[in-house]
C-alpha cells in the first residue's frame, strides 16, 4: 500500500514510522530483525530503509603501497526491503540516490522493487561522497532528486530511458522526498530551499519527510511556507532525540541546524550519558505531543545520514521504541 493511502486511512490519526540502515557487509540480517522486533509491536504501517553510496577504501600493497578499490559498504536495501515487506508484512520503502548510480542502475533497481511488490520509494539526491567537499554527480546519473523523480514518475508511466512500454503491469510507486525546515545546509535561503521542493513535487512526488528539527516552529513556519506556494502533499516531520552530549556540536555542524537555548542548558547540566539520553527523550516526547496535537500525518523517527556511522546507530532503535512507549503505551494487538 502507498504512504499516502496509509495517511488517508488513518483518517487524522497520526500514525508511527521510523527507517533503519543496512547492516554491514558480513553481518547476519537476523541482528536486524532482533533490533525491530520490539517496534513491530506497535504495527508501524511503513518502514523506511536507507542507502549509502559509494566509497573508498585503502588496501596495503608491497612496499608500503595503497591501492585504492570502489566499495559499497552497506548494501543490500532493495533485499533488505523485500526481507521485511514479507516478514512482517508491513511496506518497506527503500532509499535511491541520485549519487552513486547511473541512470540505467536507478531504472534496474526500479524494476526490482516493482517485481517484488515494493509500493514506495524515497528519492534523495544524498550526499558528496567523503572525500568531495561538494556533491558532484555520478557520470550518467542525476544532479538533482527532482530529475529522480522525474525518472521515477515516468516509469509509471511506462516510459522507460530508451523505450516506451505500453503494459497494464505498469509500476505505480508512491514516491517520497526530503524537506528542510531549517533549509538544506547548500541552500543559500529558506525560500530558494522551498521552490527546490516545488520542483521535486512538481516532478511527481507524493509527500515529504522532513529532516530532523528540536523546535516545532521550524516545521509549523516551514509547512505554512510550503503550502503557500502550492505544496499541498502530506509532511511528515522528522523527530531525532539528542542521544548524546557530542551531540549539541555534531548536529548544527553537520545539518545546520538551531538547538532551542533550552534543550542546550538541559543537556550541559548533564552528568553522564544517561542523562543526556533521558533529556534528549523527553524533549522528543514533548516535540512528538505537540505535533500529534496539530494533526500530523505521521511521526518519523530518523537515524541521520551524519551520524549513522558512529555508535549512535545502534542506540537509535531503541531511542525510537522508548519514544513510542511513552506516546502509545499500549500496543496494537
Amino acid at each position: 500500500m502507498k504512504v499516502t493511502e496509509h495517511i488517508n486511512q488513518a483518517k487524522g490519526k497520526t500514525l508511527f514510522s521510523f527507517e533503519i540502515v543496512p547492516p554491514q557487509k558480513g553481518q547476519n540480517i537476523q541482528e536486524l530483525y532482533n533490533n525491530i522486533d520490539p517496534l513491530m509491536e506497535f504495527k508501524p504501517p511503513f518502514i523506511d530503509v536507507t542507502t549509502s553510496r559509494e566509497e573508498y577504501v585503502y588496501i596495503s600493497k608491497e612496499q608500503g603501497l595503497l591501492e585504492q578499490k570502489m566499495t559499497r559498504m552497506r548494501p543490500g536495501t532493495v533485499g533488505i526491503c523485500a526481507s521485511l515487506k514479507y516478514k512482517y508484512n508491513v511496506d518497506a520503502i527503500p532509499h535511491v540516490l541520485c549519487g552513486g548510480f547511473t541512470k540505467e542502475e536507478t531504472e534496474y533497481v526500479l524494476v526490482d522493487c516493482h517485481y517484488l511488490g515494493l509500493d514506495n520509494v524515497m528519492a534523495l539526491r544524498g550526499d558528496a561522497m567523503k572525500h568531495e567537499k561538494y556533491f558532484s554527480p555520478t557520470k550518467g546519473g542525476h544532479q538533482y532528486a527532482s530529475e529522480l523523480v522525474s525518472q521515477i514518475h515516468d516509469l509509471n508511466q511506462g516510459k522507460y530511458l530508451h523505450e516506451i512500454i505500453e503494459s497494464p503491469y505498469n509500476a505505480d510507486f508512491c514516491i517520497g522526498v526530503a524537506g528542510y525546515p531549517e533549509k538544506h545546509l547548500e541552500s543559500p535561503s529558506l525560500d530558494a530551499d522551498l521552490r527546490r521542493l516545488k520542483e521535486k513535487v512538481d516532478a511527481g512526488a507524493d509527500y515529504v519527510v522532513t529532516q530532523m528539527f528540536f523546535d516545532n516552529n521550524k516545521y509549523f513556519e516551514f509547512v505554512d511556507k510550503a503550502r503557500s506556494i502550492g505544496i499541498q502533499v502530506p509532511i511528515i516531520p522528522g523527530i531525532k532525540p539528542i542521544a548524546i552530549h557530542r551531540h549539541l556540536q555534531v548536529l548544527p555542524q553537520v545539518f545546520r541546524l538551531d538547538l532551542p537555548e533550552e534543550l542546550i542548558t538541559a543537556v550541559d547540566s548533564c552528568s553522564d550519558s544517561k542523562q543526556v539520553r533521558q533529556v534528549g527523550i523527553e524533549w522528543a516526547i514533548n516535540q512528538s505531543k505537540e505535533l500529534i496535537e496539530k494533526g500530523v500525518p505521521v511521526l518519523y523517527g530518523t537515524n541521520a545520514e551524519g551520524i549513522r556511522n558512529s555508535r549512535l546507530s545502534s542506540d537509535s532503535n531503541s531511542i525510537v521504541l522508548f519514544l513510542l512507549n511513552a506516546l502509545q503505551p499500549k500496543p496494537v494487538k
